[in-house]
């Protein structure tokens, strides 16, 4: 009888384990209790370009949980990260995404070498080491081309926790697939459909889109809440513009938020 209940005892710590590494992953290595998803495709700096594999994997080293990667589309119908519609900024060439071939755009590079990334090959990076969150700008409702995301987002090992932002026009296909972003009104009107569940869906915005009465609710339901912290909100790099950011942190981690879509130079407030 006693080695049955131990056999019972070794057998229950198992599926424990195994619940622990194939299930939620625990927070942000080096971040407390909190879940951070770095924003633009990683640490983005002076070195680093957004979404290129030098911030995926300062990402990665500096222990987030997650990495946003912004998806578009050539002209060839090729998959990419980049967070723009053209290429100007990072690599001097003025042009939409969309009216360039990948021949073409795999030839850019930055000046520190940085060159532009297929979904692929981000994803290829990332899997087994760190979560993605996609903000989708590929205005399209093409079952096809989305369902070549969902594959993979499968086929890396990405798709159980993966989180998207984005366009209107795949929501009705990624419902299910791919856990989708949404506001307080949006989610009350979702609850109401056929089918409808809470993993299906997370409420993301900052202190000015949503309230702390929008979180409470939100838990309430078995709604995952995702705080956003990015320069969009903050003009210049400032002190005031630091203190703002920390401020909002502050009023997030009060309301209970655990997870943080940020611009890596704010992880500081984490620590």
């Amino acid at each position: 009888m006693r080695k049955k209940t131990g056999d019972l005892f070794l057998l229950l710590s198992f599926c424990l384990l195994a619940h622990t590494a194939f299930g939620q992953q625990g927070p942000s290595k080096g971040f407390g209790r909190y879940f951070l998803i770095a924003h633009r495709g990683g640490v983005v700096d002076t070195s680093n370009a957004e979404n290129s594999m030098a911030a995926l994997q300062d990402a990665i080293e500096r222990g987030y949980w997650m990495v946003e990667m912004d998806l578009r589309l050539t002209k060839d119908s090729v998959m990419i990260i980049n967070h723009d519609n053209n290429f100007k900024r990072y690599y001097g060439v003025d042009k939409p995404v969309s009216a360039m071939s990948w021949e073409e755009i795999s030839e850019l590079r930055t000046p520190r070498g940085s060159q532009v990334l297929r979904l692929e090959d981000a994803l290829a990076a990332a899997s087994g080491h760190i979560q993605v969150m996609l903000d989708n700008k590929i205005a399209s409702g093409d079952t096809l081309l989305m369902g070549q995301v969902v594959n993979l987002l499968q086929q890396y090992g990405l798709d159980k926790q993966a989180l998207m932002i984005g366009a209107d026009e795949s929501t009705d296909y990624f419902t299910g697939k791919v856990k989708l972003s949404c506001t307080r009104q949006q989610l009350e009107i979702n609850i109401l459909k056929p089918g409808y569940n809470p993993d299906y869906y997370y409420l993301f915005g900052d202190v000015s889109t949503m309230s702390e009465d929008d979180v409470k609710w939100a838990q309430a339901q078995n709604i995952m809440v995702v705080g956003v912290i990015n320069w969009a909100k903050y003009k210049g790099r400032s002190r005031v513009a630091y203190a703002a950011a920390a401020r909002d942190i502050a009023r997030l981690k009060n309301w209970g938020v655990l997870y943080f879509q940020l611009d890596s130079e704010f992880d500081k407030y984490f620590r």
